[in-house]
Protein backbone atom coordinates (compact mmCIF):
# COMPACT_ATOMS: atom_id res chain seq x y z
CA UNK A 1 0.00 0.00 0.00
CA UNK A 2 1.39 3.27 -1.02
CA UNK A 3 1.69 5.98 1.99
CA UNK A 4 -0.89 8.83 1.89
CA UNK A 5 -0.79 12.08 0.31
CA UNK A 6 -0.11 14.79 3.12
CA UNK A 7 -1.21 18.13 2.28
CA UNK A 8 -2.80 21.24 4.43
CA UNK A 9 -6.86 21.44 3.49
CA UNK A 10 -7.71 24.96 1.73
CA UNK A 11 -10.54 26.59 3.63
CA UNK A 12 -13.12 26.00 1.42
CA UNK A 13 -12.55 22.23 1.37
CA UNK A 14 -12.33 22.00 5.51
CA UNK A 15 -16.17 20.46 6.30
CA UNK A 16 -13.92 17.16 4.60
CA UNK A 17 -12.20 17.04 7.19
CA UNK A 18 -15.81 17.31 9.67
CA UNK A 19 -16.76 14.99 7.20
CA UNK A 20 -13.89 12.34 7.86
CA UNK A 21 -14.31 12.95 11.76
CA UNK A 22 -18.27 11.99 11.89
CA UNK A 23 -17.29 8.63 10.01
CA UNK A 24 -14.97 7.94 12.10
CA UNK A 25 -17.44 8.35 15.34
CA UNK A 26 -15.31 11.22 16.59
CA UNK A 27 -16.60 14.13 18.29
CA UNK A 28 -13.58 16.40 16.85
CA UNK A 29 -14.30 19.22 14.55
CA UNK A 30 -12.88 22.04 12.67
CA UNK A 31 -13.35 25.64 13.04
CA UNK A 32 -13.02 28.25 10.05
CA UNK A 33 -9.86 29.46 11.44
CA UNK A 34 -8.02 25.98 12.01
CA UNK A 35 -4.84 25.18 9.77
CA UNK A 36 -6.63 21.64 8.85
CA UNK A 37 -3.95 18.61 7.63
CA UNK A 38 -4.77 15.32 5.95
CA UNK A 39 -3.74 12.47 4.90
CA UNK A 40 -5.48 11.12 1.77
CA UNK A 41 -5.47 7.89 -0.66
CA UNK A 42 -8.43 7.20 -2.46
CA UNK A 43 -10.14 9.26 0.49
CA UNK A 44 -9.22 11.36 3.63
CA UNK A 45 -7.28 8.84 6.41
CA UNK A 46 -6.27 11.26 8.99
CA UNK A 47 -6.41 14.76 9.84
CA UNK A 48 -5.49 17.01 11.89
CA UNK A 49 -6.04 20.46 13.24
CA UNK A 50 -3.88 23.12 14.58
CA UNK A 51 -5.42 26.29 16.03
CA UNK A 52 -3.87 29.88 16.55
CA UNK A 53 -3.01 30.27 20.12
CA UNK A 54 -1.09 32.92 22.20
CA UNK A 55 2.47 33.19 20.11
CA UNK A 56 1.31 29.48 18.87
CA UNK A 57 -0.66 26.45 17.78
CA UNK A 58 -2.92 24.58 19.82
CA UNK A 59 -3.08 20.72 17.98
CA UNK A 60 -7.12 19.84 19.01
CA UNK A 61 -7.55 16.85 16.80
CA UNK A 62 -5.25 14.13 15.41
CA UNK A 63 -7.17 10.96 13.99
CA UNK A 64 -6.43 8.31 11.72
CA UNK A 65 -8.75 5.78 10.38
CA UNK A 66 -9.33 2.80 12.33
CA UNK A 67 -8.38 0.77 9.42
CA UNK A 68 -5.14 2.45 8.59
CA UNK A 69 -4.06 2.81 12.06
CA UNK A 70 -0.20 1.35 13.13
CA UNK A 71 1.25 2.04 9.92
CA UNK A 72 2.79 5.59 10.68
CA UNK A 73 0.48 7.94 9.17
CA UNK A 74 -0.26 10.36 12.36
CA UNK A 75 3.95 10.58 12.69
CA UNK A 76 3.80 11.43 8.90
CA UNK A 77 1.21 13.64 9.14
CA UNK A 78 2.56 15.41 12.37
CA UNK A 79 6.04 15.55 10.77
CA UNK A 80 4.55 17.28 7.67
CA UNK A 81 2.25 20.06 9.29
CA UNK A 82 4.93 20.65 11.96
CA UNK A 83 7.56 21.14 9.25
CA UNK A 84 5.47 23.89 8.09
CA UNK A 85 5.18 25.44 11.52
CA UNK A 86 7.86 27.65 13.21
CA UNK A 87 6.04 28.63 16.24
CA UNK A 88 5.33 26.07 19.97
CA UNK A 89 2.33 23.81 19.23
CA UNK A 90 0.97 22.86 22.38
CA UNK A 91 -1.58 19.58 23.12
CA UNK A 92 -3.30 17.57 25.39
CA UNK A 93 -3.22 13.87 25.75
CA UNK A 94 -4.04 11.12 27.69
CA UNK A 95 -0.45 10.05 29.52
CA UNK A 96 -0.81 6.39 27.52
CA UNK A 97 0.14 8.81 24.28
CA UNK A 98 3.21 10.46 25.76
CA UNK A 99 5.76 8.40 24.57
CA UNK A 100 4.25 8.41 20.72
CA UNK A 101 4.62 12.31 21.19
CA UNK A 102 8.20 11.97 22.85
CA UNK A 103 9.25 10.22 19.75
CA UNK A 104 8.22 13.14 17.54
CA UNK A 105 10.12 15.69 19.97
CA UNK A 106 6.95 17.13 21.84
CA UNK A 107 8.09 17.34 25.57
CA UNK A 108 6.01 18.46 29.22
CA UNK A 109 4.80 21.50 28.62
CA UNK A 110 6.16 23.97 31.48
CA UNK A 111 4.34 26.90 31.08
CA UNK A 112 1.11 26.69 28.91
CA UNK A 113 -0.36 30.10 27.39
CA UNK A 114 -3.50 30.79 30.06
CA UNK A 115 -6.04 30.21 27.89
CA UNK A 116 -4.78 26.63 27.12
CA UNK A 117 -4.35 26.23 30.90
CA UNK A 118 -7.62 27.43 32.02
CA UNK A 119 -9.20 24.67 29.34
CA UNK A 120 -6.77 21.74 30.62
CA UNK A 121 -7.60 22.87 34.05
CA UNK A 122 -11.32 22.18 33.55
CA UNK A 123 -10.57 19.27 31.14
CA UNK A 124 -8.81 17.56 33.77
CA UNK A 125 -11.92 17.76 36.21
CA UNK A 126 -13.06 14.77 34.31
CA UNK A 127 -9.99 12.94 32.73
CA UNK A 128 -6.74 12.37 33.11
CA UNK A 129 -4.64 14.73 30.34
CA UNK A 130 -1.13 15.83 30.11
CA UNK A 131 -0.05 18.96 28.50
CA UNK A 132 3.18 18.49 25.54
CA UNK A 133 4.97 21.15 23.46
CA UNK A 134 6.69 21.24 20.74
CA UNK A 135 9.38 23.53 20.09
Amino acid sequence: MKPPHIRCLPTALTPLADKFYRAQRSPMRTKQADQVWVAESDEIVGALCLRTVADGFWLTSLLVAATRRNQGIASHLLDRALAEVEAPVWLFCGPALADFYARLHFKPAADLPVELAERLSRYQRTKSLIALRYR
